[in-house]
């Protein structure tokens, strides 16, 4: 698939659930996948302009009105194909060791700046952020009830190193 990323992909999978605009994937997109950093704009309509040439998605649909032209897209059954084929294929674990926690605490160290000041701030963050979430959970959807348990697990493993790392700066077990 020559749309690459996985924005394509997801885009296909929210044109499986209903044939959209633009403006309406990007608004699910970000409602589903990008609370913190949205999908720009042109960023959709270049994916679903490629996926558009590579046969996974079809104009079903254009209105013209006052402003520019509206185009409905759908899924083909070759973009459905190819969505299955990227579901069912595992990814590759990410190494997480160029992380900004990781690099702060590092150049503290190499500095000779307190590494504990970085995390200390960033655990007392970390809190704060599995609060709100937790909080959150209550009345959320199973979709968003996933996302924020995603966050949370990803928050809990930050602080599990957090917590090693002041442990082994304490002993001096830096070796």
């Amino acid at each position: 698939m020559s749309t690459g990323s996985p924005v394509g992909r997801t885009l296909l999978g929210l044109l499986e659930e209903r044939p959209s605009y633009g403006y309406t994937l990007k608004q699910r997109y970000d409602e589903l996948f990008a609370a913190h950093k949205p999908l720009a704009f042109g960023q959709v309509y270049a994916t679903l302009g490629r996926l558009e040439r590579d046969g996974f998605a079809e104009v079903v649909g254009v209105e013209t009105g006052e402003g520019p032209e509206r185009r409905r897209y759908a899924i083909t059954k070759n973009g459905v194909t190819e969505l299955e084929l990227w579901i069912a294929a595992p990814e590759q674990p990410i190494a997480f060791g160029q992380s900004t926690l990781f690099v702060k605490t590092t150049l503290a160290l190499l500095s000779g700046r307190p590494p504990h000041v970085v995390l200390d701030a960033q655990r007392a963050i970390h809190l704060a952020r599995m609060r709100e979430l937790t909080r959150a959970r209550a009345d959320a959807d199973v979709v968003r009830r996933l996302a924020l348990d995603y966050e949370i697990a990803h928050l809990d493993t930050d602080l599990r190193w957090i917590e090693e790392t002041v442990q082994r700066l304490e002993r001096g077990d830096l070796g």
